[in-house]
């Protein structure tokens, strides 16, 4: 981390989180965040995903960029693909402040955002002008008071999916009231059915991801696994913020919302290993939550994931964790004289 970014992330920790978050953006859109440039490649790092291909397989998850509106320059950030919303057909602001909370002691966030964008329109606006690099993604919602969630996904997919280079159905927020009732397996597979013939309708082929939550049971887990081969869905991303606050700790542990951070990486891997065991490898993970340093990615792979998203460690490290991640692992991959492909899923059992 240079002495730049260092005092960058220290004045920003001195101010409300969201406020904190907002005044990142306008950094990034006025140039003036430092950033790596060209994201960190090598014939060890470069990989497929879903048909897409990748630099490196460290991903920014949704939830940073929500409206699209950095996509430009967190694409010279160092990230191999990124995902931006999640956008609703309509605009919407969201839960009242304060939404966002830092729980630094425990290397974590607690957010309650609930789906707060410019909507879809918007957003697919910003996709369809962003300059030709990294592969994009889009994070489809359901406003608040819809009274048809799933038509709300296909509604988000028809009006900028076609601008995105992948999409993700995420049914997992728990910061919208009964949303996570949509990963029961009969629920899912109808959305599932709406979603796919919306993308059927689009021009090209989209790639589309469902994102999952880290609270479900085995059982909940293995139903999801076989919806999603059902519909041969294209990755599932594993997995979206905790409900749970076990071993939290500090002022902020009792707010309502989503946990995300480092408390949250050994429930959300476990959760990736069983998605890979019932899958059996046929469908892409991508791993997400809870990681901070190089052995996290080298473990969220083990446990079955093709590549990674992260978010929280950005608020603690900012953005030049993005290349010192990928930069780590290719040095381990050559060292290990491992291939991606061979780590993926090869640890998987330790975490079941």
């Amino acid at each position: 981390m240079s002495l730049l970014e260092s005092l960058g992330l220290k004045a920003l920790h001195r101010l409300d989180p969201e406020r904190a978050h907002d005044l990142s953006i306008r950094a990034l859109e006025r140039g003036l965040a430092p950033l790596h440039g060209a994201p960190v490649t090598s014939d060890r790092l470069r990989l497929s995903l879903a048909g897409m291909d990748l630099p490196n397989p460290i991903g920014l998850a949704a939830g940073y960029d929500k409206n699209g509106r950095v996509i430009a320059p967190l694409m010279r950030a160092g990230f191999g693909f990124l995902e931006v919303g999640a956008a609703t057909p309509r605009p919407q602001p969201g839960n009242p402040k304060p939404r966002l909370f830092r729980l630094t002691g425990d290397q974590a966030i607690i957010n309650r955002f609930g789906f707060n964008n410019e909507g879809a329109e918007a957003v697919g606006r910003r996709l369809a002008a962003r300059p030709e690099g990294i592969p994009v993604g889009l994070n489809l919602g359901a406003n608040k008071d819809s009274a048809d969630r799933a038509e709300d996904f296909a509604q988000v997919l028809i009006r900028a999916g076609a601008s995105a280079d992948f999409v993700t159905v995420n049914v997992s927020s728990p910061n919208t009231e009964k949303l996570r009732d949509l990963q029961g397996a009969d629920a899912l597979a109808a959305l599932l059915d709406r979603v796919l013939a919306a993308r059927d309708s689009l021009p090209v082929r989209v790639p589309v991801f469902l994102k999952i939550a880290p609270d479900l049971t085995d059982p909940e887990i293995a139903q999801i696994a076989a919806v999603a081969r059902n519909a041969r869905l294209d990755g599932i991303i594993a997995t979206n913020t905790t409900l749970s606050r076990d071993g939290i700790t500090g002022p902020h542990a009792a707010e309502a919302g989503g946990l995300s951070g480092r408390p949250l990486f050994r429930r959300s891997t476990r959760v990736l290993a069983l998605l890979h065991r019932e899958t059996q490898g046929s469908i892409p993970l991508i791993g997400v939550g809870g990681i901070s340093d190089p052995q996290d990615v080298w473990d969220k792979l083990g446990a079955g994931a093709s590549a990674v998203q992260i978010y929280s460690a950005m608020i603690y490290q900012g953005l030049s964790v993005a290349p010192r991640l990928a930069q780590a692992l290719d040095d381990r991959l050559a060292r290990d004289r491992i291939s991606l492909p061979e780590l993926t899923g090869s640890d998987a059992a330790r975490w079941i």
